[in-house]
């Protein structure tokens, strides 16, 4: 971003990330209520109107791959698409909760979304790398490229782990729970592979808005909504978010939106 102009580009392309994670999280959860409770309902959509800040680094993992050429800006667009959608699930939950005394409290649930670490974390590191000279950021080149991919790999491990041990718990929500983590993500990402060309003609950030409308939080939401909707089941929304949306995105979801943007492209 500090070797960026501002630019409308720029501009559209945070809107366009806020508009996602308001409009994903409603239309999903009026699917997920015929189904599941209003909390649990409110909670999954939230998860998959947020953002999974680890398949977004996979994804610019993928691009540097592919030696495709990405928008600094688009870190600001995944770090905005992180609490709307929070604060939108628990909008969902007060409204259409019908037990007064599980409804969230507002003050609570908007402090810890913008406050949460992982949304810290990264608002502290746009701040810091848009503050950051060349020469500074080369002096902590060997930890935050060198070894970055090595720890991705560390961690990913470790979320299959996780995952693995809330598998039992999930299946018992049948064959719903599990299609919807594939299909939504499925459909979300590819009507944005498509409609991002409205808002770039890059295909990195193309990419990288398809990965965002695809992806599940797994880390931010739950937190959130273990605060502010404890009576929303974590063995549904956490293995949805982390043990099906995102091996599937990373495996098949990131080379099927890039082969749809090249094909839009007639590449």
């Amino acid at each position: 971003m500090s070797h960026s102009a501002f630019t409308m580009e720029i501009m559209w392309s945070l809107l366009t990330g806020i508009f996602l994670a308001v409009i994903v999280p409603v239309y999903t959860f009026f699917i997920l209520k015929t189904k599941m409770k209003t909390q649990n309902a409110g909670a999954v959509a939230a998860a998959y109107g947020s953002i999974s800040a680890v398949t977004f680094v996979t994804a610019i993992s993928f691009l540097e791959l592919q030696n495709i050429d990405f928008g600094g800006h688009m870190i600001a667009v995944m770090a905005l698409m992180e609490a709307p959608s929070i604060i939108v699930g628990l909008l969902l939950i007060s409204i259409f909760e019908k037990s007064d005394t599980q409804r969230p409290h507002f003050g609570k649930v908007l402090r810890h979304s913008m406050t949460n670490g992982s949304v810290l974390l990264i608002l502290g590191s746009l701040v810091i790398g848009f503050l950051a000279s060349d020469e500074q950021a080369r002096g902590i080149q060997p930890f935050t490229t060198d070894i970055f991919k090595g720890f991705l790999a560390v961690f990913l491990l470790d979320m299959g782990i996780v995952s693995g041990r809330k598998l039992n718990s999930f299946f018992k929500y049948g064959w719903f729970v599990s299609l919807f983590a594939i299909v939504i993500p499925l459909i979300n990402g590819i009507i944005v592979a498509l409609a991002s060309s409205w808002i770039t003609a890059e295909v990195g950030n193309r990419l990288l808005f398809s990965i965002l409308a695809a992806s599940a939080s797994y880390i931010a939401v739950p937190a959130a909504m273990k605060l502010a909707a404890p009576k929303a089941n974590p063995s549904i929304y956490i293995p949805m978010a982390l043990a099906v949306t995102f091996p599937f995105n990373i495996t098949i979801g990131m080379p099927l939106y890039l082969a749809i943007i090249q094909w839009s492209l007639g590449a």
